[in-house]
C-alpha cells in the first residue's frame, strides 16, 4: 500500500468554521502565510518521510482551505518535494475552464519530472456557488470537460471542439504532459454513476468522507463494472481518504485531537455543509448522501466506520489493516486531524517511520 498526505491548508487562525461562505472579518495576512508556510513544512517533511504521494485540493470561501487554486501550491511544491508523487485531487472541473486545467496539469508534470496525479472532480455542492454554474448541469458538464482534457493531452495536432458547453476553435497545448499518454487520472466514485464512469473510461476511483460500508459497496460497483467494460483494477486504482493522527501512545492520540480545532472534524463541519446544499440547489440522494457522511459521531464509532485514525503506530496500523481488508485500496490519503505543531510533526514522523514500512506487503 502507498501512502499519501493530504494538506489543505487549513488557516490557523480565528475564523468561523460553521457557516459557508464564511466571513473574513477576522482574517490575518500573517496567519495566512504562517499556515501556507506550514503546510509546505509538512509536505516536505512527508516527502522525507517516506510518504508516496502529496495531496493537494480545491476549495473555495473558507477557512478549511486556503487553496482555492491548488495548482498554485503543487507548483510549489514541484521545487519542495523532491521524491513523492503530486496528486491534485483536484480541480473542479465543471466550474473551470478545461484547456486552462489541461495546460496547467501539463506544466506541472513537466515541472515535476513526470509525478503528478490528476484528480479530475466534480466538486462538493457549494463549489457551484462559487463561479454561479448551474449544479444541475455538473454531471454532463464534467464528462464533457473531462473528454477534452484528455484530448488536449493526448492530440498531436490542432483540432477543434463544438461541445453543448466547451467550444474552442483551435487547441494545441504547449508543454505536453511528461507522462505518456497522460498522468493517471482518479475520479469520485462515491455514487453509482460515478463508479460506472470510473469503470468505463478505466480511471482510478477516489473515496473520501464517507464510511466504510458505504466504501466497501462504491468498490464492489465498480469493480463490477469494470469486469463488465473488460478490465480489472489493481489495488492502486483505489483511493480511501481518511483523516489521520498518530502519536506515540493511543491516550497521547485521543489527548491531542480534543484540543485545538480540528482539520478533518466531520461533525463540526454539518452546519456549513447545510448551508452549502441549501445554496447550491442539490437536493434528493445527493443531498441526504451527504448529511448521513457528515453526521455527528463519536470518536470510537467514527474509527468503527472508517472516518478517522487514531492512536499509536501499532493501533493505526490495525485500523488501516481493517480498511484495506474490506475495501482493497491500494492508497491512502491522509488529511491530518489536528494542527497542534509538534504534535503534528511528530504524527508525520511516527506514520512515515513506523506504520509506512509496514503497509508495503498489502496489496
Amino acid at each position: 500500500m502507498k501512502a499519501a498526505l493530504f494538506c489543505t491548508a487549513r488557516y490557523m487562525g480565528d475564523a468561523r468554521q460553521d457557516v459557508w461562505p464564511a466571513p473574513a472579518d477576522t482574517y490575518s495576512a500573517e496567519v495566512a502565510e504562517r499556515s501556507m508556510q506550514t503546510t509546505l513544512d509538512q509536505f516536505r517533511l512527508a516527502d522525507e518521510f517516506g510518504f508516496d504521494w502529496v495531496t493537494v485540493a480545491e476549495h473555495h470561501y473558507s477557512p478549511f482551505s486556503l487553496t482555492p487554486t491548488p495548482m498554485l501550491m503543487a507548483a510549489a511544491l514541484t521545487q519542495t518535494v523532491k521524491r513523492a508523487r503530486i496528486a491534485v485531487l483536484g480541480p473542479t472541473l465543471p466550474i473551470l475552464n478545461p484547456i486552462r486545467v489541461a495546460e496547467e496539469f501539463a506544466m506541472l508534470d513537466t515541472m515535476s519530472g513526470g509525478r503528478v496525479i490528476a484528480g479530475l472532480l466534480r466538486g462538493t455542492p457549494n463549489e457551484y456557488v462559487t463561479y454561479n454554474i448551474n449544479p444541475s448541469e455538473s454531471r454532463a458538464r464534467f464528462e464533457e470537460a473531462v473528454e477534452l482534457v484528455r484530448m488536449a493531452w493526448t492530440e498531436p495536432e490542432p483540432f477543434g471542439w463544438q461541445g453543448r458547453y466547451y467550444q474552442y476553435r483551435s487547441v494545441s497545448i504547449w508543454p505536453r504532459p511528461a507522462q505518456a499518454p497522460h498522468p493517471p487520472i482518479y475520479v469520485s466514485g462515491s455514487s453509482p454513476e460515478s463508479g460506472e464512469y470510473a469503470a468505463r473510461n478505466r480511471f482510478g476511483l477516489g473515496l473520501a468522507f464517507t464510511t466504510l460500508p458505504l466504501a466497501e459497496k462504491s468498490v464492489a460497483h465498480y469493480r463490477a463494472c469494470a469486469a463488465k467494460f473488460g478490465w480489472e483494477p489493481t489495488s492502486e486504482d483505489i483511493v480511501y481518504r481518511i483523516g489521520v493522527h498518530v502519536a506515540d501512545t493511543d491516550d497521547q492520540a485521543v489527548a491531542d485531537l480534543s484540543h485545538g480545532p480540528r482539520h478533518v472534524g466531520l461533525s463540526m463541519r454539518n452546519r456549513a455543509v447545510e448551508s452549502a446544499v441549501a445554496e447550491s440547489g442539490f437536493y434528493g440522494r445527493d443531498a441526504a448522501d451527504q448529511r448521513n457522511r457528515l453526521a455527528p459521531r463519536d470518536l470510537k464509532e467514527r474509527i468503527e466506520l472508517g472516518q478517522i485514525l487514531v492512536g499509536s503506530p501499532e493501533t493505526v496500523l490495525k485500523q488501516i489493516r481493517a480498511i484495506h481488508a474490506k475495501v482493497g485500496n491500494g492508497v491512502i490519503d491522509l488529511p491530518l486531524a489536528t494542527q497542534l505543531g509538534e504534535p503534528t510533526s511528530r504524527a508525520i514522523e511516527l506514520f512515515g517511520t513506523k506504520v509506512l514500512p509496514r503497509l508495503r506487503d498489502l496489496q
